[in-house]
């Protein structure tokens, strides 16, 4: 299965967040994105949250019926700081024979060698890499620590082209 990791604080999900994960979904071809709303995001400002609850109840009512789409209290579960590397290395032991990809913005590549344990988050899942319109297509060259040439050479054909909005 070609499975797709979404993390986010999610708060509150919106449709930029569904248009993305549908964006990668058809244009890498994957079977199914999990949602996986972070207990605690690293990146952010401390503030208020909404509840984990409402935000898996938020996550849950936005995805609705789309047959591909599921929302994973993974971080939450395990409560603190929600590491992407964590959460990957969880997946990966579950469902080892998954072929993992983990969804970012191009914004966030740039902050990607800032990330715990960035190499490892590379080797664990694919990154896939959604290119905003009108946007510069991301330098890749961030990658070039944390992977091999044929890996970095695996995202670039993978890029995922999002639509205008609105």
């Amino acid at each position: 299965m070609r499975l797709g990791i979404y993390g986010g604080s999610f708060d509150p999900v919106h449709y930029g967040h569904l248009l993305l994960a549908e964006c990668c979904r058809e244009q890498a071809n994957l079977d199914e994105v999990w949602f996986v709303p972070a207990a605690t995001p690293p990146h952010k400002q401390p503030g208020r949250l909404a509840s984990p609850a409402a935000r898996i109840e938020m996550l849950q009512l936005a995805i609705g019926g789309h047959a591909a789409f599921r929302v994973s209290s993974l971080e939450i579960d395990r409560g603190g700081v929600s590491y992407t590397v964590d959460t990957l290395a969880a997946v990966r032991e579950a469902r080892p024979d998954d072929d993992l990809f983990f969804l970012m913005g191009a914004d966030s590549l740039a902050d990607l060698p800032t990330w715990r344990e960035p190499q490892r988050v590379c080797q664990l899942a694919t990154p896939l890499v959604v290119c905003r319109p009108g946007s510069p297509r991301p330098d890749l060259s961030v990658l070039s620590e944390l992977m091999e040439a044929n890996e970095i050479a695996r995202v670039e054909r993978s890029l995922v082209d999002m639509p205008q909005i609105g």
